[in-house]
């Protein structure tokens, strides 16, 4: 499943998608899906599990399919409208990001009736098992949204990612907090912790000679440097 895939540490190459030959991403090798994604057309897609629902259910979908299901379409408009047509009861819940350089939305899948579909406000956002920027419910969220508002924005042109690569291994909490999930590099001695990071960027709408950047750091046993999957 997807919030907890060690072999998703393992970037796969696009020859491991043969049914998709548009599309890199990673594989989760027990359910089949991916956690993180880009197509040729340039529709990004990532899911999270929400609070509660960490790992597969019996008589459950996986939740990876949906971000495969989402690279299918060249807009991603046009696969958030995909995506909130389907029967969210056959997945556990989920949080759904689909992108391209004109348009984003979370959708949220809450194990029950359609998933709903909202736009991705302009800014910075952050996304955990909780809705949307939800400073109240996530402590990760509350600390590290102002961090990433106020830091220094990557450029990617200029293989300059370092202020964001720096948040990603950070493992600092905001002050009374505990829970390991508080920090964004989450590290635990019972199995529960962070696999991967990447850091994507997609070029303007009226940079057609610009290509999509996305650079990936295993995690898990041990941070590595980031490297660069595309271009």
């Amino acid at each position: 499943e997807i919030s907890a895939c060690l072999v998703g540490s393992e970037m796969c190459i696009r020859d491991s998608w043969p049914d998709r030959e548009d599309v890199t991403a990673g594989r989760d090798q027990e359910a089949g899906g991916t956690w993180l994604g880009i197509n040729d057309h340039g529709v990004v897609a990532a899911i999270l599990n929400r609070s509660g629902s960490l790992g597969p259910a019996d008589g459950k979908r996986s939740r990876g399919e949906l971000v495969l299901d989402a690279l299918d379409f060249a807009d991603a408009h046009e696969a958030a409208e995909a995506i909130g047509d389907l029967d969210a009861g056959a997945y556990r819940s989920f949080n759904l990001v689909i992108a391209d350089n004109e348009d984003a939305f979370w959708i949220k899948g809450l194990g029950r009736g359609a998933p709903i579909v909202a736009p991705a406000p302009t800014g910075v956002s952050v996304l955990t098992a909780h809705d949307l920027n939800d400073t109240a419910a996530s402590p990760r969220a509350r600390h590290y949204l102002p961090l990433f508002e106020d830091g220094p924005i990557p450029d990617p042109e200029n293989s300059d990612w370092a202020a964001w690569e720096a948040l990603l291994a950070s493992k600092d909490m905001a002050p009374g907090e505990f829970e390991p999930n508080a920090a964004i590099h989450v590290e635990t001695d019972y199995g529960f912790g962070t696999v991967s990071s990447s850091l994507m960027a997609l070029p303007n709408r009226n940079e057609e000679n610009l290509k999509p950047h996305w650079r990936f750091a295993r995690v898990w046993p041990e941070r590595e440097a980031f490297t660069t999957v595309m271009p």
